[in-house]
């Protein structure tokens, strides 16, 4: 339990991490981000497929491949549904900080940090889920490609909040408030399947039905959106062999 508790804050706390980095570079180019969201969706890629698809496959017995592909389905459709009902990352548009800031930017901009709010619940509840499958290795690096994603969307939620004028206070408190849900999100997955290890099957390939959902569906546009594709394409391939290795090494 102290492991999944220290990962819940590792997690949440990766936001809080990409923040700060956020307030001291507020200038950081978007070819930086990118090259590092990129990595960190190869990371997630990797441990949707090997940590919590494959697990589902296996543990789910005689009906594991229709329990695996039912779950990943209905993850991401779960995900889909938040999506229209709270637009999220590049769905949003940012706010110009060279014009005057309005209310309707303010609202904007925190339209934003409560869909970033949304989105990271089941991501958490991924991380809290891996585990339920019994290898902390797995688990561990399940929620290391979380937080890696973690900090480029931390550091995105600082510029507009400011551009928009809200206080550098309250800025903080809102990325703060990003990354508790995260840990609340952690922990009700790790809880979940330790209380019905039957929905276990399911509930890994749920979570890397919504890992899959958010790599492609917003991940990977976000990251080819400012003309680095190439780097962005090889960040990927990096952070996807670096889990495929360790999860070979560590078995």
């Amino acid at each position: 339990m102290e492991m999944v508790l220290l990962t819940a804050l590792g997690v949440g706390g990766a936001t809080i991490i990409g923040s700060v980095i956020g307030f001291i570079f507020k200038g950081i180019s978007h070819k930086f981000s990118d090259i590092v969201l990129s990595f960190a969706a190869g990371v997630m890629l990797a441990a949707a497929v090997l940590g919590l698809i494959l697990p589902s496959v296996e543990y789910g017995g005689d009906y594991g491949l229709i329990i695996t592909i039912g779950g990943i389905f209905v993850g991401a459709l779960a995900l889909n549904l938040i999506d229209k009902l709270v637009p999220h990352m590049h769905k949003l548009v940012g706010v110009d900080s060279e014009a005057h800031p309005t209310n309707a930017d303010i609202n904007k901009v925190l339209l934003f940090v409560t869909a970033i709010a949304i989105h990271n619940l089941p991501e958490g509840i991924a991380a809290g889920v891996g585990f339920g499958s019994g290898n902390t290795a797995q688990a561990l690096m399940i929620a290391g490609g979380i937080a890696l994603q973690n900090i480029p969307e931390g550091m995105v939620i600082i510029a507009p909040m400011l551009a928009a004028g809200v206080s550098a206070k309250k800025t903080f408190v809102c990325a703060l408030a990003t990354g508790l849900v995260e840990v609340v999100g952690t922990l009700l997955g790790y809880f979940a399947v330790s209380i019905a290890s039957a929905i276990l099957p399911f509930a890994l390939a749920f979570a890397g039905g919504t890992m899959l959902y958010v790599i492609s569906d917003e991940m990977i546009p976000e990251t080819h959106a400012h003309g680095s594709e190439r780097g962005a394409t090889y960040a990927l391939l990096v952070g996807f062999c670096v889990m495929l290795v360790s999860d070979v090494l560590l078995g």
